[in-house]
């Protein structure tokens, strides 16, 4: 399996496809005072920049960095597509991710995720790369729905 993760700079049909399925899923998942996730609009008028995961021209995961100035860049929109799941996209997405930030010269990478069962893979994935639960950061509150996790860089 040849995967590649390219900067998705313009909308593209294939990554905003995917960008929907996680829209939605997220949305399922949690009521929408808990529910933190944006549409690729959102994303790309926040300044974040996005990432896919491409195989032989299929999106097989996404993944985007937001910055929140004075070295902080928030990690969101984390998704592989179901059908590829267990393959490890996940990781080279954030293996990715994580570099970039170095580049960025950011000093901290945070990110917001679900508490509940839903995020378990999601968490256990942070954790594998070294990050650690804190307190909310920028706009966020605590919510018994929310886990906040950091990793210095």
């Amino acid at each position: 399996m040849t995967i590649t993760i390219s900067e998705i700079t313009a909308p593209d049909p294939r990554v905003e496809q995917v960008l929907q399925r996680h829209h939605a899923q997220m949305r399922a998942q949690s009521p929408e005072e808990s529910c933190h996730v944006m549409t690729g609009s959102e994303l790309r008028n926040s300044g974040a920049r996005l990432f896919a995961a491409i195989e032989t021209d299929i999106v097989l995961g996404i993944g985007a960095l937001k910055p929140l100035g004075a070295g902080q860049v928030e990690l969101k929109s984390m998704h592989t597509i179901a059908e590829a799941r267990g393959k490890g996209v996940g990781k080279l997405i954030l293996s990715h991710l994580l570099s970039i930030s170095q580049h960025l010269d950011a000093t901290d990478l945070l990110l917001e995720t679900g508490s509940d069962d839903n995020f378990v893979a999601a968490r256990k994935l942070y954790e594998s790369f070294g990050f650690d639960y804190s307190p909310p950061f920028g706009d966020y509150v605590e919510d018994p729905l929310s886990v906040f996790m950091h990793k210095s860089l």
